[in-house]
Formats: structure tokens, sequence, C-alpha cells
């Protein structure tokens, strides 16, 4: 066994997994915590980390490198993606990441980005789903897609998430009928770039990762609270899957923020992320249905990039 440390710093939420590694593979988790800092607001905008928070990010780091010293993790990485590539001032943030874990953090690409979400999804993937998948990271600032088996043989990563979208076009809630029609043209936009690395056509399963995907999932699940067992594995028929959206994107910010199963931290969010997975899902299955084929459901995981992490830290020297 190997312990490690996993941090996942996106534009909404950062993340931590501290975990046992086994010779296979296997992960069993010690820790596995997720707290909206929102990083990346205003990113979009001013092409700048705001310094509120910076700060907000830089001392929940403080209490993960506490949690991971606490631990004893032999081998820690921290991944920094969307909203800190994309920072000008990025390198004030990554001085206060090393000098508070004592490791260099890295500000991966895009390409980096989506191999490790495949990794982490496709670890635990069990024989009953038939390969190449295709596996969506969809994050606040940008949203990974990627086609594989084993390794991914094609990805992209599309400047679209639900902060970036949030911030762009769907600023009321709910939004207008020109703000959706102007985010879904964005989006599909994206996917039209996309296609030209990804073949969407090719997908067995959809795999949908991370926070827009799982709450859409809670709700299509008409769960009473979150319930991660309930959430990891979920396959769905995937018109419950674009209702589901639909529902989340027409919803009032007050019904969102009673649903049981919603992060407060998604409640401004969870609109535009919803948008961008039902575009996501229509496209897939759109592609698949002109080769003769059906994409009749769309599965989740719970083990995303985080997880990709987690095991590229066990192997490393």
């Amino acid at each position: 066994m190997t312990r490690v440390a996993a941090i996942d710093c996106g534009t909404n939420s950062i993340r931590l997994l501290v975990a046992d590694v086994a010779s296979d593979g296997t992960l069993t988790d010690l820790v596995r915590r997720m707290e909206v800092v929102r990083l990346g607001a205003g990113v979009d905008r001013t092409g700048e980390l705001d310094p509120v928070a910076l700060a907000r990010t830089l001392e929940m780091t403080r209490d993960y490198a506490a949690t991971i010293a606490e631990l004893g993790a032999e081998r820690a990485r921290f991944v920094a993606t969307s909203a800190t590539r994309d920072a000008r001032n990025r390198q004030e943030f990554v001085d206060g990441v090393r000098e508070i874990l004592g490791v260099e953090p890295e500000v991966v690409a895009g390409a980096e980005e989506a191999r490790l979400s495949f990794a982490g999804a496709t670890s635990v993937i069990d024989g009953g789903h038939e390969a190449p998948y295709v596996v969506v990271d969809l994050g606040g600032g940008s949203t990974e897609l990627v086609l594989g088996t084993e390794v991914p043989a094609g990805g992209f990563s599309m400047d679209v998430g639900c902060v970036r979208m949030t911030e762009r076009p769907l600023v009321s809630a709910p939004p207008t009928a020109a703000q959706v029609a102007a985010a879904r043209a964005d989006v599909r936009a994206a996917l039209d770039v996309a296609e030209g690395h990804v073949d969407l056509g090719a997908a067995r399963p959809l795999v949908g990762l991370a926070g827009t995907v799982t709450t859409v999932t809670a709700h299509a699940l008409r769960l009473p609270a979150y319930d991660r067992d309930a959430i990891n594995g979920a396959v769905l028929p995937t018109d419950v899957v674009l209702a589901a959206c639909e529902d989340l994107l027409a919803m009032p910010r007050d019904e969102r923020a009673a649903l049981g199963f919603m992060h407060p931290g998604r409640v401004d969010v969870i609109a535009a992320g919803a948008l961008v997975w039902s575009e996501v899902v229509a496209r897939v299955a759109q592609r698949v249905a002109e080769r003769g084929g059906v994409l009749a459901d769309v599965l989740t995981s719970e083990h995303d990039i985080l997880d990709g992490i987690a095991l590229s830290a066990a192997v490393r020297a």
C-alpha cells in the first residue's frame, strides 16, 4: 500500500482525497472532501484570480495540509485546472500553495486534465459496460470529453462549464429564453470544435463525472438528500437525464436551494451546468443514432479526476 494525497482545485470547488493505493491500483479512501471556494469567480471577465477568492482557497489548502499531515500521506499531488490556467496572476496562487503544502502545484493543460479524469472514472467501471467509453468531466470553467477503452484515444477540453456559463449568458434565475438560447449556441459551437478531436458517435456508455452531473443524477433519482452510494454507478435512461436537466434549468433559485441533495455552493451554477450536460448528452445521442445505434442510458460516476490524481501520485518516484 502507498498512502497518497490528491487535491483537485477547479473553478468552483477544491477537493481532497487521502487514500491507500494497492499494487493493483485499488483505492481505499481514508478522507474524501469537497468545499466550494469559487476560485474562478470573475476570471472569465477579468482574466485574474480575485484576491478574496484566492485567500479563501489558500485557507482551505491549509486545512487540507493539516489533514494530510495527520494521516501521514507519503506522496501528494496538487492539480489546478481551468480557472488557474486562464488567470494572469496564477503565479501568486502557485507560490501560496507551494509554501503551504511543500509540493509544487501543477497547473495542468486541458489534455492532462482529460487524461486524469478518464483514468479515475474508468478505474472502477465494471465489466458489465462495453467499451469504448466517452467520459465527460463537467467542471466550473471547462468540460473535458475523452474517448477510450483502457487509455484515451482522443480528448478535448471545451471552455464551457457551470461557472463560466453562469457568468456569461445565464445571469437570471431562472434564465430568460434569450439567455438560454445564447448559452445553447455557445455550447453547441464548442461541441462542434470538440468533435474534431473526439468521436462522440463511438460511445458505448456515456459516462458523466463531477458535481453538476452527480447533482442532476440526484434530481433524476428524486433523492431526499445527497447519497454518494446511490449516485455512483447509477444508470439512467437518456430521456430521464434530459428531463432532469430541463427541470433544474427552469427552476427558480429558491426551489433549487430547497432541494435536499443540493450543495449550497451549487445553487447558483447548477442551471448552467444542467444546460451544458443536456447539450452534451443530446449531441452524443444524436451521433450514436446517426450510426444506427441508440444511446439508451447514461452512467454517472463519483470517481473522477481526483481518483486519477491519486493513482498518478502512487506511481511517481
